[in-house]
């Protein structure tokens, strides 16, 4: 019996984003969480594990997904208020996603998942 070809992944952009960086990994326990260590695309093919941001015109990250062996393995999405504080985070990881709110002071008034 043949094996079934892997599906590649299909990454786009998210509404608002304007570019995409590589980074090893994140750090932080408070969101938005912050990208250290950058990669240069050509240095992806030797990685098995990467994330891939996304940056908004004002440069603020609006999202991320991690990569390990080609598939998503976790996701953030990034929404702000006019002041720059984050609105809302969509936190997707092992099909489970969270939706969390901030009021424009910072501080989380809803979590729904």
């Amino acid at each position: 019996m043949a094996e079934e070809a892997e599906e590649p992944v299909v990454l786009t952009m998210p509404e608002g984003a304007v570019c995409s960086r590589y980074f090893v990994s994140y750090t932080g326990i408070k969101l938005p969480v912050r990208m250290v260590n950058p990669l240069e695309e050509k240095d992806l093919s030797n990685r098995n594990t990467f994330i891939i941001a996304y940056f908004d015109k004002d440069d603020r990250m609006i999202g991320f997904e991690k990569m390990v062996y080609s598939a998503i393995e976790l996701s953030h999405y990034y929404d702000y208020h006019p002041n720059g504080l984050l609105k809302s985070a969509e936190i997707m990881m092992d099909e489970v996603t969270t939706f969390l709110e901030y009021d424009e002071a910072g501080n989380m008034i809803a979590v729904e998942e």
